[in-house]
């Protein structure tokens, strides 16, 4: 199996071991989950819209380095601090996918780092 590791400035850099994308198998990009903090690495620290804009800029950043586009994408998940927070990142998130948007799941789970609101991970097709 053929492994790649992208890697962009313009994302945040990894704050653990782990790597912002892995091209594997020639035809797959499995990103991160991604959260609100910007290529500095400081934290979005403003309402779950502001964060999820973050977002969803730091995986634009890893896409676009990996040579790829949001209709790549075919499989995300989100995870969120709150169910109550499902409509506003479900509005901005279905922005990026006008048609034929990927499989997704969406959990809320009990903590995420550094007391963010949201994460995004996400599969892509080359």
């Amino acid at each position: 199996m053929t492994r790649e590791i992208i890697s962009t400035s313009n994302a945040p850099a990894a704050i653990g071991p782990y790597s912002q994308a892995v091209k594997a198998a020639g035809n797959f990009l499995f990103m991160s989950g991604s959260i609100p903090l910007r290529p500095d690495g400081t934290q979005v620290d403003g309402d779950v819209a502001a964060q999820t804009e973050q977002v969803l800029a730091n995986m634009d950043a890893i896409l676009t380095e990996a040579g790829l586009e949001w209709s790549n994408i075919v499989k995300t998940t989100i995870f969120l601090s709150s169910m109550d927070h499902f409509a506003t990142v479900n509005e901005l998130y279905g922005k990026k996918f006008p048609e034929n948007p990927p499989a997704r799941s969406t959990v809320a789970v009990l903590k995420l780092p550094r007391g963010v609101d949201v994460e995004i991970e996400a599969i892509a097709v080359y």
